[in-house]
């Protein structure tokens, strides 16, 4: 079970105790990510962060505040510093432009573009720290 699949057994409920029925095909995810990365990294823990991210999404806790989580996932799989701010930047912004999706259901081009606008600024701040070795 990959990564998708583990969102389809994870998205119905809002109970971590279930939801820890996504956490060993994270584990599987984050071990074909380690296995292609320079230096690995720590599987388990950047799976439990990450089903810990779509969780606190699922309890209404703020994505500035689950955006932080997402940056920590970030930092495990890049080997960087959690508290980079780049990384910050990046986690937040990525949670932002789901929260919005969220709220305005996407529904016209305007939105889109917003979602857009706000997922490159996320993520080139993100290749930056990479790219910064």
């Amino acid at each position: 079970m990959g990564g998708a699949q583990a969102a389809k057994a994870f998205q119905p409920t809002r109970s971590r105790e279930a939801a820890n029925v996504a956490l060993p095909p994270l584990v599987t995810h984050y071990r074909l990510l380690a296995s292609a990365a320079p230096g690995g990294f720590g599987v388990e823990e950047a799976a439990r962060l990450e089903l810990d991210w779509w969780q606190a999404r699922r309890e209404a806790v703020g994505p500035e505040q689950y955006g932080v989580t997402v940056a920590r996932v970030a930092a495990i799989t890049y080997c960087k510093q959690p508290d980079e701010p780049s990384l910050l930047i990046s986690g937040i912004g990525r949670t932002e432009a789901t929260a919005y999706r969220d709220a305005r259901a996407g529904d016209d081009d305007q939105d889109w573009s917003k979602i857009e606008c706000r997922l490159r600024r996320a993520y080139e701040s993100l290749k930056a720290t990479v790219a910064g070795g």
